[in-house]
């Protein structure tokens, strides 16, 4: 009986040694295992940092990059405001030029040409049936008004300093006699022109009632040298 008891014993010895081996192999796995997903979590704070930190930095640069992309456009609209600008100008100076007849014009438009009365009654007054300087006016500044950009009378160029004067049958402008018919070219919208010059009670009438012969014709394309030069018109 006593070797029996003696071997219970060492069962019981046996079995709370394995126990307490398994329970200190599992401790210790416990705490690698604790350390090592501190480790992990550690280094994934990090780069969750580093992360952030380069996500802040890509804010500042975009912000920095629209910054400079929008003086960019308004530095472009700047300049092309002021190359519109400069465009308009030169237009301008084009179209005062060519008002003051310094530059060669060429363009569609209208050619009116105002004929001394082929009939003179008995008795009449024959001055009283020729063109005068009054009927050039008011044939060039009726074309003018209507937005004629040049006029010329019998290919010579008139300017805002231009003098008409009548001397009997011929009409001198700028010191060049011209004899009848006068034919009065002007540049522009053809259909405008005629229809201001042609208007029931208008320029027109007034010479057709002070016995002047008027022909109007619309032209495809007129060209007017400069003042400087003999004017040409077609």
């Amino acid at each position: 009986m006593k070797p029996r008891g003696k071997y219970v014993l060492l069962s019981a010895v046996m079995l709370v040694l394995g126990y307490l081996i398994a329970f200190s192999f599992q401790l210790t796995n416990e705490k690698s295992g604790a350390s090592i997903s501190a480790e992990q979590w550690n280094r994934e704070y990090e780069s969750r940092q580093l992360l952030i930190s380069q996500e802040e930095r890509n804010l500042e640069l975009q912000k920095e990059l629209g910054d400079k992309q929008e003086k960019i456009r308004a530095h472009e609209d700047s300049v092309k405001e002021e190359q519109q600008a400069a465009g308009r100008m030169v237009d301008e100076i084009e179209k005062l030029r060519m008002y003051t007849g310094e530059t060669g014009v060429k363009g569609k438009g209208v050619q009116i040409t105002l004929k001394d009365s082929s009939y003179i009654p008995a008795g009449g007054n024959a001055n009283s049936y020729i063109v005068h300087e009054s009927h050039i006016f008011k044939t060039i500044n009726e074309l003018f008004i209507s937005g004629a950009s040049a006029v010329a009378i019998n290919g010579q160029r008139i300017s805002a300093e231009s003098y008409i004067f009548c001397n009997g049958p011929v009409i001198t402008v700028d010191g060049n006699q011209f004899p009848a018919p006068f034919v009065i070219s002007a540049i522009g919208d053809p259909d405008v022109l005629i229809s201001a010059f042609t208007i029931p009670g208008g320029v027109s009438e007034e010479l057709a009632y002070d016995n002047i012969e008027v022909k109007t014709e619309k032209k495809s394309e007129i060209t007017m040298n400069p003042m400087l030069q003999s004017g040409d018109n077609s």
